[in-house]
């Protein structure tokens, strides 16, 4: 069920689905609209290429399972779900309304969304769930698991990524959108947490290091995993917090910064402009 979009048209449509995204985040007055730029192209190469999903079917049997661990970044799976064909426009313009199904983090009400979360720290021992599940099942079903980097000090984290490790989870991906920056200062300040690579090799994990701001390259390493191998993916991204608004790139204020009248029609006119350049070229 996926759609074999090129890597120019994938660009094209992650930058129509940014500009979508700063609409609504301005439009409700809230957001994390800094994870929220940084985990855009991911989430873009997910549903608009890699996974198998069906959006006329939500829950089809053997789709292929998302959890969006960062579940505070949500406007941008809501954003890609409706590009997808999830749900209507005129629901996505609801975000931020009294009484809307679209809350704050993800939620099972929301067509698309298979897991409540947002509770940091949750979602990789869920995919491990959905891993073993399909296995169990002898379906091949695959499981994609997007957590931030802030989240890394999360103790469950490592129970959930032994676990992966010791069921022979080659049908679970873990992601990190590692843009350095959380809430308060940098991670490295925070709760340091390099060498991410060489704890995760440890753990006994099939580890990639990917630029998440390059579609091509992200699709490139989902495309090429192995998922009958004996061992759980994890992609490090490496991202920018705010990217592709020029003035919210690694800038911390934008973890959940919302933009001015100004800096709303700045932004807008940025991606604007790219958006017809890129046009062009496909």
């Amino acid at each position: 069920m996926n759609n074999q979009a090129s890597i120019p048209e994938l660009t094209l449509r992650c930058e129509e689905i940014r500009k979508r995204l700063i609409e609504i985040i301005y439009k409700a007055g809230a957001g994390h609209i800094g994870g929220d730029l940084s985990c855009l192209n991911t989430l873009t190469a997910l549903y608009l290429r890699v996974m198998n999903v069906d959006p006329k079917n939500p829950k089809w049997d053997l789709r292929d399972r998302f959890i969006m661990s960062k579940g505070h970044c949500v406007e941008a799976l809501y954003s890609v779900l409706e590009a997808k064909g999830f749900f209507e426009k005129e629901l996505l313009d609801t975000y931020g309304d009294y009484l809307s199904p679209l809350a704050g983090h993800p939620t099972i009400e929301v067509p698309g969304i298979e897991f409540n979360s947002g509770a940091l720290g949750h979602g990789l021992s869920i995919g491990v769930g959905c891993a073993i599940a399909a296995k169990m099942d002898k379906k091949p079903y695959r499981t994609f698991v997007l957590m931030g980097d802030g989240e890394q000090g999360e103790g469950s984290i490592y129970e959930a990524a032994m676990a992966g490790s010791n069921y022979k989870l080659g049908n679970l991906v873990a992601l990190i959108d590692r843009n350095g920056l959380q809430i308060s200062d940098t991670t490295e300040n925070v709760m340091k947490l390099e060498d991410i690579n060489q704890r995760w090799t440890a753990l006994g994990w099939d580890v990639h290091e990917v630029n998440g701001n390059e579609i091509g390259e992200i699709v490139d390493c989902l495309e090429t995993i192995d998922y009958t191998s004996s061992k759980p993916h994890l992609i490090i991204l490496h991202t920018t917090k705010g990217f592709h608004v020029s003035f919210m790139e690694n800038v911390l204020k934008w973890h959940h910064g919302v933009p001015s009248k100004e800096e709303y029609k700045s932004a807008i006119e940025e991606i604007t402009h790219r958006i017809e350049e890129l046009k062009k070229k496909c």
